[in-house]
């Protein structure tokens, strides 16, 4: 059988190839791919070649193991059906909707242990967002907001957007949402942003938090090194910044001066892969994954899906990702022969 694959074939240089499917092996099920996310964060620095030579593709995902060396797959996002079983798998698998962590094929064989079936109600295009949505309860979970703090978040991509949908369902004081793109700041605001701003208008900000003590918990999921600075600045004494964005080879020049120094400021590395050890003696990654799907299932996903392609035009998506950043949020790839996707 023949299967469409998304290549990085050099940095800012995607194909879809059509190659053979692997047969499928005993314990193993072929999983026919209905809809892909693409994580414009993660995805796009291979994409474009921002991570140094050599790092690991991703140490938790068996589909993901191995080095940085083009041409590669990518993609961490799949749901699909399952359309056949290797010896040994038990019947009830067939025909079941699922998510997978692995990369945009049309077709691949996997071990149903790595599998994780749809919740009833839970529509392919929503159970694609899975693992941002897991990101966004990790993060709440790693800042731990309390009742009438006040909160920032940096960033308004797909995962900035999440946290923010989520962060909007705690008793705060203040939820302020900040992105250069107008359109995001709209989203955000839907979501239960209490402010947005532009970065460019920071020192207004700042202002105003420096005349309430600066702000309580603050989220840096924008990939530029340079918010992580703007964080620092508006933070309160015994502030948490929680530090979501992988910066790949990009370097922050943080200013670590007077406000930083005499404020017990604290800066947490946050990264969906582990658990924060102090939570690791009664929660599991499978608990957290039930909190996941709870939160997604209620999500205007509409208001977060910005474009659609079939994953034969993959090129021009990732194109548009990387040049048009202002006009995309979640852009998904669809499996089904057909164009116009809307």
């Amino acid at each position: 059988m023949k299967r469409r694959s998304v290549y990085f074939v050099a940095p800012g240089q995607s194909a879809v190839i059509e190659e053979e499917t692997p047969p499928l092996a005993a314990g193993e099920v072929l999983i026919e791919t209905i809809v892909s996310a693409i994580s414009p964060g993660t995805e796009m620095l291979f994409y474009r070649g921002q991570l140094p030579q050599g790092v690991a593709i991703d140490t938790s995902i068996a589909a993901l193991s191995g080095g940085l060396n083009y041409p590669l797959k990518y993609g961490y996002a799949c749901v699909g059906r399952v359309t056949d079983l290797g010896a040994g798998v038990a019947e009830e698998w067939r025909g079941r909707l699922v998510f997978a962590f692995h990369p945009h094929e049309s077709h691949f064989c996997i071990a149903p242990t790595a599998l994780i079936p749809l919740p009833a109600g839970i529509e392919p295009e929503r159970a694609a967002l899975l693992p941002n949505a897991e990101t966004a309860v990790n993060l709440t979970m790693d800042g731990a907001p309390l009742m009438g703090e006040r909160v920032v978040v940096f960033g308004l991509g797909i995962v900035g957007l999440l946290t923010t949908a989520l962060l909007a369902q705690f008793p705060l004081a203040d939820l302020i949402a900040v992105d250069p793109i107008p359109a995001r700041r709209e989203v955000a605001q839907a979501l239960g942003a209490t402010q947005t701003i532009d970065p460019a208008e920071m020192s207004t900000l700042s202002t105003s938090l420096a005349e309430s003590q600066g702000a309580d918990l603050i989220f840096e999921l924008s990939g530029q090194p340079a918010a992580l600075d703007q964080a620092v600045q508006s933070a309160g004494y015994g502030a948490r910044i929680v530090v979501g964005s992988w910066y790949g080879n990009k370097r922050a020049s943080l200013d670590l001066g007077e406000h930083f120094h005499r404020n017990r400021i604290q800066i947490i590395s946050s990264q969906v892969s582990t658990l924060a050890p102090s939570l690791s003696g009664r929660w599991t990654k499978a608990r957290r994954m039930q909190s996941a799907w709870r939160f997604l299932a209620h999500l205007p996903v509409d208001r977060l899906i910005s474009h659609r392609f079939p994953v034969a035009e993959a090129p021009d998506a990732y194109r548009l990702i990387d040049q048009q950043p202002a006009e995309t949020v979640q852009v998904m790839l669809h499996y089904a022969e057909k164009k116009n996707l809307a």
